[in-house]
């Protein structure tokens, strides 16, 4: 463990400045407070992550009356979506060491405006105002992700209670992807879908709101040390060259890339799995999604918790490859299976040891980079825009070529290789 927790001071020093991130704040502490507590601390960073989830939820819900409306069609709405991703790559690819030099709540403010301008072009119906409204989202999501994440762990000085701080907000963004289908829905039955994105509008505007006021609320000794910290970074080439030369960063950002595309290759196959192996209809298959979200959700939250415990039992890079290989092992087993009782568990398994490596990066990824966490976090939320931008191309190729167990040998290579790269972060860990 001694890898981990050294990383962030190296990391300091690499930049040439001291880690003043939440080195002044009240809420530090020597132990990891219990979640409740920390809920008590960071829940607008969780209900803003939270919000930030919800605009592609309810265009994704409501695809085929937006299409009606937009006279656009489903296909050409669909396909809108996949801007998003895009807009996502390239915003948080190039503004990520922005994220390290500006205060964090800036950022979130930044990003949450962002979404507020795109639910009220969206509420529009117009084609071309939902273009704008599917590139502004990924382009919002992009920034506001990593600066929430990145300030919820800048609240604690203790790298094991600030890694938990960042897998609550990823937790939260489970819980949100596993609810937020029925609570925009029930609202929508009153002021309809155009209804829900001025919801989602206003109440992103009120929390662009509180984090800019926040951001200037923070004065005093604490934050001239931010602000000499904020000085002291590195410019915009340089912060990239840095994060590279940090042990396993790289490779992290690898593994969560490769992850997501398997798991979201999986997941846009699942249904059609599902119906052609066992004949279960959109209806029964709404189960299934929701196990599948539910066992994401527990594995995030737990894994985190583990993780962020006193005297862990296991450590960040022994966690994640143990969960790689039980994900290789229950995608592999999900598509081969022939057996309904077989593959539900199966279909748990894959959806719990996903998240587990999800929360396994974001932790070591808050405790290895230090002061350039948001530049690092930024990175990883861009590389897995791309994954999910490959991820069903990758299990669509494969099941053209050989069906269904052509899905699971693409997908599961992908996870081989984010398996291998494990390996490299471990070694990285005793270097």
């Amino acid at each position: 463990m001694s890898g981990e927790t050294n990383a962030p001071a190296t990391s300091a020093q690499a930049t040439g400045q001291p880690r003043t991130a939440g080195a002044a704040s009240p809420d530090s502490a020597a132990t990891v407070p219990g979640d409740l507590r920390m809920t008590r601390l960071l829940w607008p960073f969780m209900l803003a992550s939270a919000a930030g989830l919800v605009p592609f939820t309810v265009y994704s819900t409501f695809l085929v009356p937006i299409a009606d409306e937009s006279g656009g069609g489903v296909a050409a709405l669909g396909q809108l979506r996949g801007l998003g991703g895009l807009a996502a790559l390239a915003v948080g690819s190039a503004l990520a060491p922005l994220i390290d030099r500006v205060r964090r709540e800036w950022a979130a403010a930044a990003g949450l405006a962002v979404l507020a301008a795109s639910a009220a072009l969206g509420a529009s119906g117009d084609f071309l105002l939902l273009a704008a409204f599917c590139l502004l989202v990924g382009a919002g999501t992009a920034v506001l992700n990593p600066a929430l994440t990145a300030a919820a762990a800048d609240r604690f000085d203790n790298d094991a209670a600030a890694g938990r701080a960042a897998t609550l907000i990823t937790a939260t963004q489970s819980l949100t992807a596993l609810l937020a289908a029925p609570l925009v829905a029930l609202p929508a039955l009153v002021w309809g879908w155009r209804g829900d994105l001025w919801a989602i509008a206003a109440l992103c505007s009120v929390l662009a709101l509180y984090f800019l006021l926040r951001g200037r609320r923070k004065a005093g000794p604490g934050a001239e040390a931010e602000a000499a910290g904020k000085a002291g970074q590195p410019g915009y080439v340089e912060s990239f060259r840095l994060l590279g030369t940090l042990p396993g960063v790289l490779p992290l950002v690898l593994v969560a890339m490769l992850r997501t595309a398997a798991f979201m290759g999986y997941l846009a196959y699942l249904a059609a799995f599902y119906d052609e192996r066992f004949g279960l209809a959109p209806g029964p298959f709404a189960m299934v999604w929701t196990l599948s979200g539910t066992s994401f959700f527990l594995g995030n939250l737990f894994a985190g918790r583990l993780l962020s415990a006193e005297r862990a039992r296991i450590s960040g890079e022994r966690l994640m490859t143990l969960a790689l290989v039980v994900a290789l092992a229950a995608l592999v087993g999900v598509f081969f299976t022939r057996s309904l009782w077989l593959s539900l568990p199966l279909t748990a398994l894959v959806g719990a040891a996903h998240a587990t490596v999800a929360a396994c990066v974001t932790t070591l990824l808050v405790r290895r980079c230090g002061s350039l966490r948001g530049t690092a976090l930024s990175v990883n939320a861009a590389g897995m825009s791309f994954g999910v931008f490959c991820g069903a191309g990758l299990g669509g190729a494969g099941l053209a070529l050989g069906g269904f167990a052509g899905t699971a040998a693409a997908l599961g290579g992908l996870t081989l290789v984010a398996l291998v790269l494990a390996r490299v972060v471990a070694r990285s860990s005793t270097d």
